[in-house]
């Protein structure tokens, strides 16, 4: 079972139809929509400020979720993917936005709707990533927009998550 746990009185909630894997840690003031599902040792750590996240996200196996005292809370929105061994901090993630693997976004940045994070990108702190683009590099800069093929991708991952999630339900 999940290790979730309340800090300074602040309990995660999220829905019940959420996958939290066997190992995966949630504390604190973390609140997660519908379909979601946290993998193998992720954790999303709610204690120094708070974390939302909406419907339909994933993230992936060794993904660190945090924020920063009294200055950057962090907002997921819907259909998120978030690679694994991603750290996602104190920043905005818009819908459908995909963090690649080892991909690191820092306090106040701005991810918009129908961006890739390429895996490994570093998108510093304060930084807007236009909508609908690709990010690359260290530190991340807006390479070319997504493809067709990328937009879907964008699209559908988020339920084959969901559908992968099923498999460990007991």
């Amino acid at each position: 079972m999940a290790l979730i746990k309340p800090v300074e009185g602040k309990h995660p909630q999220f829905d019940d139809n959420c996958f939290l894997a066997d190992n995966a840690t949630i504390v604190g003031d973390v609140k997660m929509g519908k379909n979601c599902s946290v993998w193998f040792n992720a954790v999303v750590r709610g204690d120094v400020n708070f974390i939302t996240v909406g419907d339909n996200c994933n993230i992936q196996d060794g993904a660190v979720i945090h924020c920063t005292y009294q200055k950057a809370a962090t907002i997921i929105g819907n259909n998120v993917n978030i690679g694994h061994n991603a750290l996602v901090h104190g920043c905005i993630l818009k819908d459908h936005v995909l963090v690649g693997m080892g991909a690191i976004v820092m306090d106040n940045a701005v991810v918009n709707e129908y961006c890739i994070i390429a895996a490994g990108a570093i998108v510093l702190e304060n930084t807007v990533c236009e909508s609908g683009y690709l990010y690359a590099g260290v530190p991340a800069k807006k390479i070319k927009p997504i493809t067709d093929e990328q937009r879907l991708l964008l699209d559908t991952l988020p339920g084959r998550y969901i559908m992968y999630s099923d498999w460990f339900r007991e």
